[in-house]
């Protein structure tokens, strides 16, 4: 499946929705895992703004990946970010999107928040 890397840098990202569990199966409540890792899934959603523009991402990370205290508001850094395309078809209805991968997501309300040395 096709990875496209997200470039970040010259964004501003900040919590929108704390991290909650990746829920595989609503019925059961079986959280998702990473296939490689077996590390427990995350999703959160962040406020991506960038020339002016904000939306919000929902962003799957591993729980492993997760540091910080996360609270609405907080800016954050999105290590390893990629988007994946994604189509399926459920009862003859074709569905698409595109889906969000970090690797980390890092508050940075601390480091900003350190007064600079003289």
């Amino acid at each position: 499946m096709r990875q496209i890397p997200v470039n970040t840098s010259d964004a501003s990202v900040m919590v929108a929705q704390p991290p909650q569990p990746k829920v595989r199966d609503r019925r059961t409540g079986e959280v998702a895992t990473d296939a490689e890792t077996g590390a427990s899934l995350m999703t959160l959603d962040v406020m991506f703004v960038l020339d002016g523009n904000a939306e919000i991402l929902s962003i799957t990370v591993p729980e492993t990946g997760v540091s910080g205290e996360l609270t609405m508001g907080t800016p954050v850094a999105l290590t390893g970010l990629i988007a994946r395309p994604w189509e399926n078809e459920f009862n003859g209805q074709k569905r698409h999107g595109i889906a969000f991968r970090a690797v980390a997501v890092t508050s940075l309300a601390a480091s900003a928040s350190k007064p600079e040395a003289a």
